[in-house]
């Protein structure tokens, strides 16, 4: 993980829709190029009394879904921490936190980037640096990262597993 400095500072993204609080189950898809991440989406039934619980899995079919693909994705990464350790993500006093989404503005991560692809015999800093956007995608038991130009929504209904299925096919296309 990146070292943050006082330059990084947190943006909240609210157009990505929420993921499901219990159970989001996101995977990612990646290439030399884009990356895409699918998850299941929360839903709020006006009826539950909170007395059950209701299982999903990979395969659990006809779900609310987003899929989120990552325009020109330089960097990803996908893992830690969770929501029960997340006071420990670097960006955590910047205002990062569970269950959101979020756009760093000035991130270390990418300047880090920067500054490993220096040694380029034809690195040009300002064109590196054009148009890379830090993401963070904060789930249940997971966080995921990327460095990309920008991202599209795509609200579906499916299961994860026939989701990975349709992006394996499209993914760097």
């Amino acid at each position: 993980m990146y070292q943050v400095d006082s330059k990084d500072s947190v943006r909240e993204i609210s157009d990505i829709p929420q993921s499901s609080v219990g159970a989001p189950i996101p995977a990612v898809i990646a290439g030399e190029h884009s990356a895409a991440i699918v998850f299941y989406a929360q839903t709020n039934d006006p009826g539950w009394d909170g007395s059950t619980v209701r299982m999903v899995n990979t395969d659990s079919g006809n779900e609310p879904s987003v899929i989120i693909r990552f325009d020109s994705c330089y960097a990803h990464f996908f893992g830690p921490p969770n929501d029960e350790a997340f006071f420990g993500h670097p960006l955590y006093g910047r205002g990062v936190r569970p269950y959101k989404n979020f756009e760093v503005e000035n991130s270390s991560w990418i300047r880090a980037l920067e500054k490993m692809n220096s040694v380029h015999p034809y690195h040009d800093s300002e064109h590196f640096m054009s148009g890379k956007k830090h993401f963070i995608l904060a789930f249940h038991d997971s966080t995921f990262e990327c460095i990309a130009k920008n991202y599209t929504i795509e609200k579906t209904r499916g299961s994860i597993h026939e989701l990975l299925m349709r992006l394996g096919a499209e993914i760097d296309q």
